[in-house]
């Protein structure tokens, strides 16, 4: 009896493609919630008065000053900073994953695993940093008045213009809290959510299912936030600082933190908590749904052929 076929799969080039497709497509519809929560950590910066009360009060004043396509601003700089961040990061972690399982095909462990997640994620978190200062300082322009506001076009104009005004090295300007933000959401993200579903199965009133792991999702996400969002604000000031009579307005992340707490009080580190939080949800349940439906139809075109 001949072997039996082993089941074709897509290429490796495929599955990053596919990974970062499956991440811009998601943006799309969460984008509103990042420009939200970027409002939210530049409000009352520098004791200056908060200029929204809440996250709704931020959604309110920007659909009324801006319209509808205000909500939408920096979207082509959320869409290369996912082509680039995302597919990065799936392409790093695919390579050492494969690279540190067993000659007999047995996956790394837990913590290996953690180790490779936070790995990938500072990886595409630097290679993802010029796209970022783009979609911080594109959110952020509709808070100022129309003479400072910097009028980037798109994220190609932001990019062009960021390398002619300021140089090149501004374009990776708040690199290092913005790959220590993906090195804690990842590690919270892992521990977080295996610990939380073990918790939900513990108390008997939950069964090892879609419903199970959305409860665990949830939990998990709310973990991740409150670990990650005094990581978030310093790497949003940083990237969206102006130069103040040649001097920057922030030493680094550290500098940014003792400000914030010392101008605004403690509980600000955690300014836009709301936004991440139901960003962060939706965002990877999107990115999934479509990237199951690509897998599908790449399956059903080209390899069941």
């Amino acid at each position: 009896m001949a072997a039996a076929e082993k089941p074709k799969t897509s290429p490796k080039s495929v599955k990053f493609l596919f990974g970062g497709l499956a991440g811009m497509a998601a943006t799309v519809f969460v984008q509103p919630l990042d420009l939200v929560k970027n409002r939210m950590q530049l409000s009352g910066e520098g004791a200056k008065t908060k200029e929204y009360k809440t996250s709704f009060h931020a959604v309110g004043s920007i659909l009324r000053k801006e319209g509808v396509r205000g909500i939408y601003t920096g979207l082509s700089a959320g869409l290369l900073r996912q082509a680039t961040y995302t597919t990065t990061r799936l392409g790093i972690y695919t390579i050492l994953f494969e690279k540190l399982t067993g000659e007999d095909g047995r996956p790394p462990n837990f913590f290996v695993k953690a180790l490779i997640g936070m790995t990938a994620g500072a990886v595409g978190a630097f290679v993802g940093t010029p796209a970022e200062v783009a979609l911080i300082r594109m959110t952020a322009d509709g808070r100022l008045p129309p003479d400072q506001q910097r009028g980037y076009a798109n994220v190609f104009n932001a990019l062009l213009r960021i390398t002619r005004e300021e140089g090149v090295p501004t374009l990776w300007r708040g690199c290092v809290p913005t790959m220590a933000r993906a090195v804690v959401v990842n590690a919270a993200q892992l521990a977080s959510y295996s610990q939380s579903k073990q918790f939900l199965l513990d108390s008997g009133y939950f069964r090892d299912n879609i419903f199970c792991h959305f409860c665990a999702s949830m939990i998990s996400g709310l973990v991740t936030t409150a670990a990650s969002m005094p990581v978030d604000i310093a790497k949003t000031r940083i990237q969206n600082m102006r130069m103040i009579d040649g001097k920057p307005e922030y030493r680094n992340g550290l500098d940014v933190l003792m400000k914030v707490v010392r101008h605004e009080g403690f509980f600000s580190l955690w300014k836009g908590f709301t936004p991440y939080y139901a960003r962060l949800g939706p965002h990877t349940v999107l990115t999934f749904i479509f990237l199951e439906q690509m897998n599908k139809y790449y399956r059903k075109f080209f390899l069941s052929a």
